[in-house]
């Protein structure tokens, strides 16, 4: 069974993606800051993130962290572990694109992580590790299912998805 490491686990989103994708992949959380003792993994998801209205310092401070360095921390210990093959999956926000009115330490911080990805996916290419963001607008009752991002997680893990790679996949209702 190949191997999965999350961050973001523990939320509503990370259990509905552990629950669907348990019967394919060993789901192992990550904690924060946490480096796990692994030798190979196939890939890693980063769905921890954080949301807040706001543009003071101390806002896009706390926006970059949960973020933005939250995926970096994640990755970059393990880059050098994920198969040849692999996948990284990350969860971004529409409104990295849409820019809406408030939002400017979470928009910007998300929009980092989007320029994160897409330099990633390239310096990873020559491994055919696939490396992508979904970008959904607002999840729950009121937007996008939370079982339908979970689903294109699993497309994206797939082999039928191998060759998507770089991508920044909008995702609304």
């Amino acid at each position: 069974m190949k191997t999965l490491l999350l961050t973001g686990g523990t939320g509503h989103l990370g259990r509905i993606v552990i629950d669907r994708l348990s019967g394919e992949y060993r789901c192992v959380l990550l904690g924060r800051n946490e480096t796990p003792s692994v030798d190979r993994v196939y890939g890693v998801l980063q769905i921890a993130g954080g949301f807040a209205m706001g543009s003071s310092l101390d806002d896009f401070n706390k926006m970059l962290d949960a973020n933005l360095l939250s995926a970096v921390r994640a990755i970059e210990p393990l880059r050098n572990k994920i198969e040849d093959g692999g996948r990284i999956v990350a969860i971004s926000s529409v409104a990295s694109r849409t820019a809406p009115s408030g939002m400017a330490a979470y928009a910007s911080a998300k929009a980092a992580l989007n320029t994160y990805i897409e330099v990633l996916a390239k310096d990873l290419k020559s491994r055919r590790i696939a490396v992508n963001a979904l970008l959904p607008s607002t999840l729950g009752d009121d937007g996008i299912p939370y079982e339908r991002v979970a689903e294109t997680i699993a497309f994206l893990l797939s082999e039928a998805a191998a060759s998507v790679t770089g991508q920044l996949i909008a995702m609304t209702p």
